[in-house]
């Protein structure tokens, strides 16, 4: 599959697949979106979900959770992520959400000069057991986050799972690297058997150089990937199956 489509599906379709593990007392549901600005019109898009979309969401019972942009961006996107209580929740609050009067006057007020997005992508997620749980929080300055996608070998995803779990995380954490958020696709969706998704945070860019830097070197890590490697037959992800995004957080992020 190609990495680069994995989140897409539709907004009708991703609005009714949610994962049943997501609506046990366990987890929430978390959703996310991505947008494609019209050329020109991603300020524009900015300005909306400051003054209208979030509040909006936050009336029909989604939670933001954070708001971000690449730091390389000639795609003119818009990462965010929501937070469901279920897959039927979701479903009921994106409905509202479109047929609320007040959504219709500000995405009419907002568009008379064109349409401000011109592909939506959303994916539904699944928190992690070894995720730490999802608190958005304000940073001053702002964090650098990193969204990170892997894809694995055939029947690899619960060996990544473990190495994440038992080894990984607290090496991030020895080389200076902030948890946000585990992830796993929900079931039914491209890449759902094969992907690991999460958010880590830096102090800056070059941080988040300097931590792979010496994460990469420790020998605590070479000999755990050495032995999961070999448990599996090979690596446990597929050529250039590690994505790696940097983005700023937008003012208006509750996460940053």
């Amino acid at each position: 599959m190609n990495r680069r489509q994995f989140l897409a599906t539709t907004v009708t379709a991703a609005a009714s697949t949610c994962s049943s593990a997501a609506e046990s007392s366990a987890g929430a549901c978390y959703e996310l979106r991505v947008y494609y600005a019209a050329e020109g019109k991603l300020d524009a898009l900015h300005s909306r979900f400051r003054d209208h979309t979030c509040a909006l969401f936050s009336k029909h019972g989604m939670t933001n959770i954070g708001y971000w942009t690449p730091l390389e961006n000639p795609e003119r996107k818009l990462y965010y992520i929501l937070r469901h209580a279920s897959r039927d929740a979701a479903k009921a609050s994106w409905k509202a959400f479109i047929s609320d009067p007040d959504w219709k006057k500000a995405a009419a007020a907002s568009e008379k000069e064109g349409k401000l997005v011109a592909k939506i992508e959303s994916t539904f997620l699944t928190a992690m057991d070894y995720s730490p749980e999802v608190k958005p929080a304000k940073h001053a300055p702002a964090q650098v986050f990193n969204l990170r996608i892997y894809t694995t070998t055939p029947g690899n995803l619960p060996r990544l799972h473990a190495r994440f779990r038992n080894h990984t995380m607290k090496l991030f954490s020895k080389h200076g690297i902030s948890h946000f958020g585990y992830w796993s696709m929900d079931a039914g969706q491209p890449g759902a058997d094969n992907t690991l998704l999460y958010f880590i945070s830096h102090p800056s860019a070059a941080a988040c150089d300097e931590s792979f830097k010496n994460f990469r070197a420790d020998p605590d890590w070479t000999k755990v990937r050495a032995a999961s490697e070999k448990e599996a037959g090979g690596s446990l992800t597929v050529p250039d199956g590690v994505q790696s995004i940097l983005m700023a957080p937008t003012d208006y992020s509750p996460a940053s």
